[in-house]
Protein backbone atom coordinates (compact mmCIF):
# COMPACT_ATOMS: atom_id res chain seq x y z
CA UNK A 1 0.00 0.00 0.00
CA UNK A 2 2.93 2.27 0.84
CA UNK A 3 4.02 1.70 -2.41
CA UNK A 4 0.50 2.28 -4.51
CA UNK A 5 0.26 5.78 -2.34
CA UNK A 6 3.42 7.16 -2.87
CA UNK A 7 4.02 10.35 -4.44
CA UNK A 8 7.38 8.68 -5.80
CA UNK A 9 7.70 6.67 -8.13
CA UNK A 10 7.22 2.62 -7.43
CA UNK A 11 11.58 2.37 -8.14
CA UNK A 12 12.17 5.13 -5.95
CA UNK A 13 9.74 4.46 -3.39
CA UNK A 14 11.34 0.65 -3.23
CA UNK A 15 14.44 2.37 -3.36
CA UNK A 16 13.57 4.32 -0.07
CA UNK A 17 12.76 1.24 2.04
CA UNK A 18 15.48 -1.04 0.80
CA UNK A 19 13.31 -3.68 -0.79
CA UNK A 20 14.54 -4.94 -4.78
CA UNK A 21 11.86 -4.28 -7.20
CA UNK A 22 12.26 -8.13 -8.42
CA UNK A 23 11.15 -9.26 -4.45
CA UNK A 24 8.48 -6.50 -4.47
CA UNK A 25 6.64 -7.45 -7.71
CA UNK A 26 7.25 -11.08 -6.79
CA UNK A 27 5.48 -10.35 -3.48
CA UNK A 28 2.88 -8.67 -5.51
CA UNK A 29 1.57 -10.96 -7.82
CA UNK A 30 1.44 -13.37 -5.45
CA UNK A 31 -0.53 -10.89 -3.30
CA UNK A 32 -2.99 -10.65 -6.23
CA UNK A 33 -3.73 -13.84 -6.73
CA UNK A 34 -4.04 -15.51 -3.40
CA UNK A 35 -4.13 -12.39 -1.03
CA UNK A 36 -2.47 -12.58 2.19
CA UNK A 37 -2.03 -16.31 2.23
CA UNK A 38 0.47 -15.94 -0.93
CA UNK A 39 2.40 -13.41 1.41
CA UNK A 40 2.74 -16.77 3.62
CA UNK A 41 6.18 -18.68 3.73
CA UNK A 42 6.81 -21.33 1.18
CA UNK A 43 8.94 -24.27 1.56
CA UNK A 44 11.89 -24.08 -0.82
CA UNK A 45 12.50 -26.95 -1.89
CA UNK A 46 11.07 -28.08 -5.51
CA UNK A 47 7.92 -29.16 -6.60
CA UNK A 48 9.62 -31.68 -8.53
CA UNK A 49 13.45 -33.07 -8.78
CA UNK A 50 14.27 -32.49 -12.20
CA UNK A 51 16.99 -35.40 -12.90
CA UNK A 52 14.38 -38.05 -10.84
CA UNK A 53 15.13 -41.49 -12.91
CA UNK A 54 12.13 -42.96 -14.16
CA UNK A 55 9.87 -45.25 -12.41
CA UNK A 56 10.16 -47.88 -15.55
CA UNK A 57 13.79 -47.33 -15.80
CA UNK A 58 14.18 -48.41 -12.07
CA UNK A 59 11.94 -51.36 -12.82
CA UNK A 60 14.46 -52.07 -16.20
CA UNK A 61 18.13 -51.64 -13.45
CA UNK A 62 16.14 -54.06 -10.70
CA UNK A 63 15.18 -56.92 -13.99
CA UNK A 64 18.96 -56.59 -15.00
CA UNK A 65 20.21 -57.10 -11.48
CA UNK A 66 17.84 -60.05 -11.20
CA UNK A 67 19.37 -61.54 -14.27
CA UNK A 68 23.18 -60.44 -13.90
CA UNK A 69 23.24 -61.53 -10.17
CA UNK A 70 27.19 -61.49 -9.70
CA UNK A 71 27.48 -57.76 -11.36
CA UNK A 72 27.84 -55.00 -9.12
CA UNK A 73 26.08 -51.70 -9.10
CA UNK A 74 28.93 -49.94 -10.81
CA UNK A 75 28.95 -53.14 -13.50
CA UNK A 76 25.57 -52.84 -13.54
CA UNK A 77 25.04 -49.17 -14.32
CA UNK A 78 27.84 -49.70 -16.73
CA UNK A 79 26.44 -52.85 -18.54
CA UNK A 80 22.65 -50.92 -18.22
CA UNK A 81 24.05 -47.87 -20.04
CA UNK A 82 25.29 -49.76 -22.46
CA UNK A 83 22.78 -51.89 -23.75
CA UNK A 84 19.42 -49.32 -23.40
CA UNK A 85 21.56 -46.64 -24.36
CA UNK A 86 19.95 -44.68 -21.19
CA UNK A 87 23.18 -43.29 -18.50
CA UNK A 88 22.57 -44.32 -14.62
CA UNK A 89 25.11 -43.69 -12.41
CA UNK A 90 26.50 -46.32 -10.36
CA UNK A 91 24.32 -44.53 -6.89
CA UNK A 92 21.21 -44.29 -8.61
CA UNK A 93 21.77 -48.19 -9.02
CA UNK A 94 22.66 -48.85 -5.55
CA UNK A 95 19.85 -46.85 -3.80
CA UNK A 96 17.12 -48.63 -6.56
CA UNK A 97 18.61 -51.87 -5.43
CA UNK A 98 18.94 -51.45 -1.89
CA UNK A 99 15.11 -50.02 -1.91
CA UNK A 100 14.41 -53.94 -3.12
CA UNK A 101 16.66 -55.58 -0.96
CA UNK A 102 18.74 -56.39 -2.97
CA UNK A 103 22.59 -55.16 -1.84
CA UNK A 104 24.13 -57.12 0.62
CA UNK A 105 26.98 -55.82 2.61
CA UNK A 106 30.12 -55.16 0.72
CA UNK A 107 33.99 -57.14 1.81
CA UNK A 108 36.02 -53.70 1.55
CA UNK A 109 39.59 -54.31 0.96
CA UNK A 110 41.63 -51.83 1.96
CA UNK A 111 44.98 -51.44 -0.32
CA UNK A 112 48.31 -49.38 0.93
CA UNK A 113 48.69 -46.96 -1.56
CA UNK A 114 52.59 -46.25 -2.81
CA UNK A 115 53.90 -42.80 -1.78
CA UNK A 116 54.82 -42.58 -5.81
CA UNK A 117 54.23 -44.17 -9.15
CA UNK A 118 57.01 -46.73 -9.72
CA UNK A 119 57.58 -45.93 -13.76
CA UNK A 120 57.40 -41.89 -13.65
CA UNK A 121 56.84 -40.06 -17.02
CA UNK A 122 59.97 -38.03 -18.50
CA UNK A 123 57.97 -35.94 -20.61
CA UNK A 124 55.01 -34.07 -21.83
CA UNK A 125 51.86 -36.08 -23.53
CA UNK A 126 53.04 -39.42 -22.52
CA UNK A 127 49.73 -39.84 -19.69
CA UNK A 128 46.84 -38.03 -19.42
CA UNK A 129 44.91 -38.50 -16.01
CA UNK A 130 41.44 -37.68 -16.17
CA UNK A 131 38.59 -37.39 -13.56
CA UNK A 132 35.25 -35.61 -12.71
CA UNK A 133 35.16 -33.26 -10.14
CA UNK A 134 31.09 -32.28 -9.09
CA UNK A 135 30.14 -28.88 -8.60
CA UNK A 136 26.44 -27.86 -7.00
CA UNK A 137 25.00 -24.99 -7.88
CA UNK A 138 22.10 -24.09 -5.10
CA UNK A 139 18.60 -24.27 -6.83
CA UNK A 140 19.61 -26.27 -10.22
CA UNK A 141 21.61 -29.55 -9.40
CA UNK A 142 25.03 -30.97 -9.96
CA UNK A 143 27.21 -30.16 -12.95
CA UNK A 144 30.15 -32.16 -13.80
CA UNK A 145 33.82 -31.01 -14.78
CA UNK A 146 35.36 -33.31 -16.97
CA UNK A 147 39.22 -32.52 -17.11
CA UNK A 148 42.32 -33.84 -18.81
CA UNK A 149 45.89 -33.30 -16.92
CA UNK A 150 49.17 -34.14 -18.32
CA UNK A 151 51.11 -35.70 -15.67
CA UNK A 152 54.34 -34.93 -16.43
CA UNK A 153 53.38 -31.12 -16.44
CA UNK A 154 50.29 -30.70 -14.22
CA UNK A 155 48.98 -28.71 -17.03
CA UNK A 156 45.18 -29.23 -17.29
CA UNK A 157 45.39 -29.90 -21.13
CA UNK A 158 41.20 -29.49 -21.67
CA UNK A 159 38.60 -29.32 -19.93
CA UNK A 160 34.97 -29.68 -20.48
CA UNK A 161 31.46 -28.48 -18.18
CA UNK A 162 29.13 -31.30 -18.54
CA UNK A 163 25.79 -31.99 -17.42
CA UNK A 164 25.75 -35.66 -16.83
CA UNK A 165 29.33 -38.00 -17.10
CA UNK A 166 28.83 -40.46 -19.72
CA UNK A 167 31.51 -41.64 -21.74
CA UNK A 168 30.56 -39.27 -24.55
CA UNK A 169 31.54 -36.22 -22.38
CA UNK A 170 34.66 -38.23 -21.26
CA UNK A 171 35.44 -38.53 -25.24
CA UNK A 172 34.64 -35.14 -25.69
CA UNK A 173 37.20 -33.80 -23.30
CA UNK A 174 39.75 -36.06 -24.64
CA UNK A 175 38.83 -34.56 -28.42
CA UNK A 176 39.64 -31.58 -27.40
CA UNK A 177 42.85 -32.16 -25.93
CA UNK A 178 43.95 -34.07 -28.76
CA UNK A 179 43.70 -30.39 -30.78
CA UNK A 180 45.16 -28.36 -27.88
CA UNK A 181 48.36 -30.48 -27.70
CA UNK A 182 48.67 -31.31 -31.55
CA UNK A 183 48.53 -35.07 -31.38
CA UNK A 184 45.43 -35.01 -33.39
CA UNK A 185 47.58 -32.73 -36.39
CA UNK A 186 50.88 -34.87 -36.59
CA UNK A 187 52.42 -37.89 -36.75
CA UNK A 188 53.53 -39.26 -33.59
CA UNK A 189 54.80 -42.65 -31.98
CA UNK A 190 53.09 -42.86 -29.18
CA UNK A 191 49.16 -41.23 -27.79
CA UNK A 192 48.86 -40.21 -24.99
CA UNK A 193 48.22 -43.00 -22.40
CA UNK A 194 44.96 -42.06 -19.97
CA UNK A 195 44.82 -42.95 -16.63
CA UNK A 196 41.45 -42.79 -15.11
CA UNK A 197 39.65 -44.32 -12.27
CA UNK A 198 36.64 -47.16 -12.35
CA UNK A 199 33.95 -44.98 -12.87
CA UNK A 200 30.77 -46.02 -15.15
CA UNK A 201 32.11 -43.82 -17.99
CA UNK A 202 35.76 -44.78 -18.18
CA UNK A 203 35.21 -48.57 -18.36
CA UNK A 204 32.51 -48.20 -20.60
CA UNK A 205 32.52 -50.25 -24.35
CA UNK A 206 32.14 -46.98 -25.88
CA UNK A 207 34.90 -45.41 -24.45
CA UNK A 208 36.84 -48.44 -25.03
CA UNK A 209 36.13 -48.45 -28.77
CA UNK A 210 37.14 -44.68 -28.80
CA UNK A 211 40.13 -45.17 -27.56
CA UNK A 212 41.14 -48.02 -29.90
CA UNK A 213 40.24 -45.69 -32.84
CA UNK A 214 42.37 -43.38 -31.57
CA UNK A 215 45.33 -45.46 -31.09
CA UNK A 216 45.63 -44.57 -26.96
CA UNK A 217 46.27 -46.90 -24.51
CA UNK A 218 44.17 -46.73 -21.25
CA UNK A 219 45.37 -47.90 -17.42
CA UNK A 220 42.96 -47.89 -14.92
CA UNK A 221 43.66 -47.16 -11.03
CA UNK A 222 43.09 -50.00 -8.65
CA UNK A 223 39.93 -49.67 -6.32
CA UNK A 224 40.43 -47.74 -2.80
CA UNK A 225 43.65 -46.32 -4.65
Amino acid sequence: RLVEESHLSARRTLAKLGIPRTTFYRWYDRYLQRGEAGLQDQSPKPKHVWNRVPTDVKRKVVNLALQETELSPRELAVTFTDQERYFVSESTVYRTLKAHDLITSPAFIVLKAANEFKDKTTGINQLWQTDFTYIKVLGWGWFYLSTVLDDYSRYIVSWKLCTNMRAEDVTDTLDLALQASGCDQVHVVHKPRLLSDNGSSYVSGDLAEWLQDKGMKHSRGAPYH
